[in-house]
């Protein structure tokens, strides 16, 4: 018997959708559902995304249907994507009030149903809406995650290839800690085409005239830029969770920086936060130690009690 590829979405605006969207024309979902306080809102979005199946060409007959929590039952993987959009001038973290009483409205509906699948969440703040949900639910880590710094690393991708010139795929790279402004860029771990970053800044002039702290402060502003002109952030983030969702139903392996629970790794317990991951059939399965320099491993603890002190009170209410 061939097995149904089933996701179900909570929250049908932008995220939501496009999460929706990138599932039907990367072929990588059968059954997706969506989900959200808004009933119309979600059959709206669902009918319209079933016009695009017919309009994408893309050889895939998904269904794609509004439904609630019951659609869990036999649900593969869960995307939690509710929430509002960030206004202009507004952190994350910000958002905190606003979406712990959300996620509380949503934890209550899953302590109805008998989901056994995968949960990954993009819900802001991310690392600790997720981890919220995560204790609440009382579920391994393994199979509740977060995209985490995913969006912080496609921004360093781009930004890099538009300054140096070389193509995205031919840089390897990683953001980790929160997906926020205490994120950094790991730059010790920064290659091109397999060659270290900072050695290829040492040999040509164009790239040494080049300053890492502009190219951070250019990847952290990307989505206060965005925000300020279009009133969210949509595209990427939907097609780095496909890219996660994907490396689940495949069981590619695949490393990559998400949120997850940390239990002595890189020296962090109690807190969530952004670190290669290890994505396969059983999600999260395992978190990669890279070695980072002094300065790193300082960021990445700073970024980490700021993600803890939120979570505490989360705890707290």
């Amino acid at each position: 018997m061939v097995n149904t590829r089933k996701v179900v979405i909570v929250g049908a605006g932008h995220v939501g959708s496009h999460v929706a969207l990138a599932l039907i024309q990367s072929g990588e979902a059968d059954d997706i559902v969506l989900i959200d306080i808004l009933k119309e809102k979600a059959q709206g979005q669902a009918m319209d995304l079933d016009d695009g199946v017919s309009g994408a060409l893309c050889g895939n007959d998904a269904q794609i249907r509004a439904g609630g929590y019951e659609e869990l039952n036999d649900a593969d993987i869960l995307v939690m994507a509710f929430g509002r959009s960030r206004k202009p001038g507004e952190t994350r973290l910000d958002m905190f009030d606003d979406s712990i009483r959300m996620a509380q409205e949503v934890i209550s509906h899953l302590k109805q149903v008998d989901f056994k699948g995968i949960m990954l969440s993009i819900s802001n703040p991310a690392d600790i809406i997720c981890e919220y949900i995560r204790r609440q639910m009382g579920w391994e880590r393994n199979r509740c995650f977060c995209t985490g710094t995913s969006l912080e690393t496609y921004r360093l991708l781009r930004v890099l290839s538009h300054r140096t010139g070389y193509a995205r795929r031919s840089i390897q790279g990683m953001c980790m800690g929160e997906h926020g402004n205490s994120s950094f860029i790991v730059w010790s771990q920064v290659y091109v085409g397999g060659k270290p970053f900072a050695a290829l800044m040492a040999e040509k002039p164009d790239l040494a005239a080049l300053s890492l702290d502009d190219l951070q402060t250019e990847v952290k502003r990307a989505g206060d830029i965005e925000i300020d002109g279009k009133g969210c952030t949509e595209f990427g983030i939907a097609n780095a969770a496909c890219m996660i969702i994907s490396a689940i139903f495949h069981d590619q392996k695949l490393v990559w920086p998400c949120s997850t629970a940390l239990f002595g790794e890189y020296g962090e317990e109690n807190v969530a936060a952004g670190v290669p991951c290890v994505i396969g059939k059983d999600g999260m399965e395992g978190v990669v130690e890279v070695a980072l320099t002094e300065e790193e491993q300082k960021k990445f603890h700073d970024s980490c009690d700021i993600l803890r002190s939120f979570l505490d009170r989360a705890e707290g209410l």
